[in-house]
C-alpha cells in the first residue's frame, strides 16, 4: 500500500474541518465494497463538507501527485472506487455534500449536491407535486454523484431515460482545483459543446461532480403495476409492443422476472407471491399517468391473452400490493440469499438492442447449460431498454470448485455473445476495474483513443480515478 505522507495528511486537516479526514479504523467503512468482497488499498479518506473543500482537496493532491478516488454512496458494483497501488492515493467521499440546494417547480428542476441520495431527491420532488424519475433498488443509499458518474438507469428508463436524460447541468471541480459551475436550467442551448456529458458516465475520471441541476417531471397520481405470467421469452417483444399500443406514453417500466428468482425471493424475504402459476417467466409492467389507467390495463391484458402471450396476471389493487410487487423486483438478484457463494458468480450488466433481448437471454442460458451446468443461471431486468442482468451462480459447496474451473470460459462466451449482438458489457453500473480489461472489443480503437485524448486534456496528471473505465493501450 502506498499512502500519502503524514505532512500531506496534515495539509488536508489544516484546509478542512476536523471531521473531514479519516485514517485507520475510522476509514475502514469507506474502503469496503458494498458486497463485502474487496477492500480499497487506501489509508486516508477525505470528506469535504462543500465544493470549496473539494477544490482545496484536489489542489493539495495535484501539488503532491496524490491520486483521487471519488466515492458517492459506495453502492457501485464494478470496483470503480478501488485505489491504485502504484502511487499515493486518497478516497474522496462526497457523502457530506448532502444538501438539496433548491427546488424550483416552475422551472421543473431540483438542484442537489452530489452526496444527496436518489430517494431524498424523489421525496423533495414529490413535496412540490413533481417526480424525479430515475429509480433503482439502492435508491436509499445511492447518490446523485454516483448516478451521474455511472449514468445509472434503473426501472423507469422506458419512459424517462437514463440519468443522462435527467441532468440539465452540473458543477464540477477540475484537475487544478478550479470550480466549473455549469448548473444551467436551460431546456435548449445550442451555444457549443455540451460539456456536462463528458462527466456523465465518466466514472469520476475527468473531474469531481459536486452538484447538479436535475430534471423534474409531472406528477403521476395514477400508478398501477401488474405481474403477467407469460408463455416464454418469445412473448417479450410482442407484449412490449402491445403495452405501448394500448397505453401509449404511460408505460414506465417493463421488467423480466424468472420464476426461479421470484421463488427464491419469496422464500427468503418478507414478500408475498402474487401468482401461483408455474410459468417460467413473468413480466412486471408499470403504467403511470395523470388519468386512471384501469381501462388501458384491461385492454392490454385482453390483447395479450388473445394473442396467446399471457397465461395469467395479477394487477396491484392497493398500495400494499404495489409495494409488494416492487419489493420482489428490488430483491432480485437474490445474491443475499446465496451469500455463501455469491462472490464466485457472474452478475451481468449487459444491454443489447431491444429486438435482440430474447436471443441474448436464451443464448446465455444455453451457453451456461453447456459450459457451467453446475451453476444456477437466469436472466432478469429492464426489457424495455434491452438492459438484461444475467446471473450465473454456484449455489452449493459442491458446485464452487467445478464452477471456478469454467468461470473464465463462461465469461469469454458471454463477452462474445454481447459483442456479436452489438451490445455492451456495461449498461448502467459502470466499467470500473471489473470490466475495464474486457470491454475493449466493444468500441473501435479510434473511439478509445478519443476518450484517452479527452482524459489527457482534462486530467494531465491522471489524478482522477486512475486506471478505471478506459482499457490500457495494448
Amino acid at each position: 500500500m502506498t499512502v500519502p505522507a503524514d505532512d500531506i495528511v496534515d495539509e488536508f486537516r489544516a484546509a478542512l474541518d476536523h471531521n473531514a479526514v479519516l485514517t485507520g479504523g475510522d476509514a475502514d467503512p469507506f474502503l469496503l465494497d458494498p458486497r463485502n468482497l474487496r477492500t480499497a488499498d487506501a489509508a486516508v479518506v477525505v470528506r469535504p463538507a462543500d465544493t470549496a473543500g473539494v477544490a482545496a482537496t484536489v489542489r493539495i493532491c495535484a501539488a503532491h501527485d496524490v491520486a483521487i478516488v471519488p466515492q458517492g454512496g459506495n453502492t457501485g458494483l464494478s470496483y470503480g472506487t478501488e485505489s491504485p497501488t502504484d502511487r499515493p492515493s486518497i478516497v474522496l467521499s462526497l457523502a457530506r455534500l448532502n444538501q438539496i440546494e433548491s427546488v424550483d417547480p416552475d422551472r421543473w428542476t431540483i438542484t442537489a449536491q452530489a452526496g444527496v441520495t436518489i430517494e431524498a431527491v424523489q421525496h423533495a420532488a414529490k413535496a412540490v407535486n413533481r417526480v424525479f424519475a430515475p429509480d433503482w433498488g439502492a435508491r436509499g443509499t445511492a447518490s446523485v454523484g454516483g448516478g451521474i458518474a455511472t449514468d445509472a438507469g434503473g426501472n423507469n428508463v422506458v419512459r424517462y431515460g437514463n440519468m443522462r436524460d435527467n441532468v440539465m447541468g452540473i458543477e464540477a471541480v477540475l484537475a487544478d482545483g478550479t470550480i466549473w459551475d455549469g448548473r444551467r436550467a436551460l431546456v435548449k442551448d445550442s451555444s457549443g459543446y455540451d460539456l456536462k456529458h463528458l462527466f456523465i458516465g465518466g466514472e469520476g475520471t475527468l473531474g469531481i461532480v459536486t452538484s447538479a441541476v436535475l430534471k423534474l417531471r409531472p406528477a403521476t397520481p395514477y400508478e398501477t403495476s401488474l405481474l403477467a405470467a407469460i408463455t416464454g421469452l418469445d412473448a417479450l417483444a410482442p407484449l412490449l409492443d402491445l403495452a405501448q399500443q394500448h397505453a401509449p406514453g404511460t408505460v414506465t417500466a417493463f421488467e423480466l422476472m424468472p420464476l426461479v428468482a421470484i421463488d427464491r425471493v419469496v422464500d427468503v424475504f418478507d414478500v408475498v407471491k402474487p401468482l401461483d402459476t408455474d410459468t417460467e417467466y413473468f413480466a412486471l409492467i408499470k403504467l403511470a399517468s395523470s388519468n386512471p389507467v384501469d381501462d388501458q390495463i384491461a385492454a392490454f391484458l385482453e390483447a395479450g391473452a388473445e394473442a396467446g402471450l399471457i397465461v395469467d396476471a395479477a394487477v396491484a389493487g392497493t398500495p400494499e400490493q404495489e409495494d409488494n410487487l416492487w419489493a420482489i423486483r428490488d430483491h432480485i438478484p437474490p445474491t443475499s440469499a446465496y451469500i455463501e457463494h455469491q462472490h464466485h458468480g457472474l452478475k451481468l450488466d449487459t444491454a443489447v438492442p431491444v429486438d435482440k433481448v430474447k436471443e441474448f437471454v436464451q443464448s446465455v442460458l444455453d451457453a451456461a447449460a453447456e459450459i457451467a451446468p453446475m451453476a444456477l443461471a437466469y436472466g432478469f431486468g429492464h426489457v424495455g431498454d434491452g438492459n438484461l442482468h444475467m446471473m450465473i451462480l454456484p449455489i452449493t459447496d459442491e458446485a464452487v470448485e467445478p464452477w471456478l474451473e469454467v468461470h473464465d470460459a463462461m465469461t469469454a462466451e458471454i463477452d462474445r455473445l454481447v459483442f456479436e449482438l452489438d451490445g455492451t458489457l456495461s449498461a448502467e453500473h459502470g466499467v470500473g476495474l471489473l470490466l475495464r480489461d474486457r470491454i475493449g472489443p466493444q468500441k473501435p480503437d479510434i473511439e478509445w483513443e478519443m476518450m484517452r485524448t479527452v482524459k489527457r486534456a482534462l486530467d494531465p496528471q491522471n489524478l482522477f480515478n486512475p486506471g478505471k473505465l478506459i482499457p490500457p493501450v495494448a
